[in-house]
């Protein structure tokens, strides 16, 4: 267990032993042994001298760091931070360090939990725009990826309208859906985020989204923050994309939905959401299936990639070229 003490996070001593017979003192975030032999030693220094910690806090870190090493004989071992730009996967503390550091866009990736036909898992834009809000935030530097949001409006319950005729699918109102977001964005910023992207993978909330983000920066003037909504995320799809796709033979397979271009960006970023076999030896998919026009039985992962980095070029550079003209770096 470590008592850390409130003049300083670069040194503290501990209240117990590992097994191996040796405590340890915190330098700089690096853990550094010391024989056990020494602990009453060394916690009885530390404590006689708390009055003047404050004082000479970063003398006595740097002679914790020498007392360590001249006990031991051996060099600190630190626990470095993760190499992720997840959200998620950080503790609290290096969330805070990273946003001092300057990482402080986080980039909200929506995504949606809806049929695509019998032969693409439900979750497939949730895990398409987490993967390419990874890719995004490396590119476009200084950013972290905030958890996906899969609950979106998919559809009305009383009757069952749109995708929510079909099992597999989760639908929440629109209204529901832009406080969520709402609120997020703004849990977002009080903790210094300057920046919050919006992208999203399905194109039935794109209204909601700019929405959102109108809201929200009228209501944050003056507080240095601001949030950008990256439509042509989602616009390449419909559109660059399915242009190249036609361009290079495939006019005829280009639908709407769980057609030729929406299976092969799946294939392109996690290919076990697909059902290729039974896809290859399927018939042609109907409506009735949730198929919406096209073919998708010859989507491939090759085919995908194109339209996957079509998007995170999209995205990278409205991040560079932000219109708000608040570009954080």
């Amino acid at each position: 267990m470590w008592k850390k003490q409130g003049w300083g996070e670069d040194l503290a001593f501990p209240t117990g032993m590992n097994g191996r017979g040796f405590i340890h003192l915190l330098h700089d975030g690096c853990q550094l042994p010391v024989y056990r032999a020494q602990e009453r030693r060394v916690s009885r220094v530390i404590v006689g001298w708390l009055p003047f910690m404050r004082m000479f806090s970063g003398f006595l870190s740097g002679l914790s760091l020498a007392l360590a090493l001249a006990l031991y004989g051996s060099t600190p071992t630190c626990a470095a931070t993760p190499d992720t730009v997840d959200f998620a996967d950080l503790t609290w503390t290096e969330i805070r360090d990273a946003i001092h550091a300057g990482d402080t866009t986080i980039i909200l990736p929506v995504g949606g939990t809806e049929q695509s036909g019998p032969y693409i898992a439900v979750g497939k834009h949730d895990v398409r725009a987490m993967v390419l809000a990874r890719r995004i935030a490396r590119d476009a530097g200084h950013a972290l990826v905030a958890p996906v949001v899969a609950y979106v409006p998919e559809g009305g319950t009383s009757p069952r309208t749109s995708h929510m005729r079909f099992s597999g699918t989760i639908s929440i109102t629109p209204a529901t859906f832009r406080a969520l977001l709402s609120d997020a964005a703004e849990s977002f910023r009080v903790q210094g985020f300057r920046r919050v992207v919006l992208i999203g993978d399905h194109g039935g909330y794109q209204k909601d989204l700019r929405a959102v983000a109108d809201t929200l920066n009228r209501r944050w003037q003056g507080q240095g923050a601001h949030v950008l909504y990256v439509a042509n995320y989602y616009d390449v799809v419909p559109g660059a994309y399915s242009t190249w796709l036609r361009q290079h033979g495939h006019a005829a397979e280009v639908g709407m939905h769980a057609d030729l271009s929406d299976t092969s960006l799946t294939l392109a970023l996690d290919p076990d959401l697909v059902r290729t076999q039974a896809l290859r030896a399927a018939p042609l998919p109907t409506a009735a299936q949730g198929v919406y026009g096209g073919d998708p039985r010859q989507a491939s992962a090759a085919l995908g990639q194109v339209g996957a980095n079509m998007q995170v070029a999209a995205a990278v550079a409205a991040m560079q070229h932000d219109p708000t003209g608040q570009n954080p770096h």
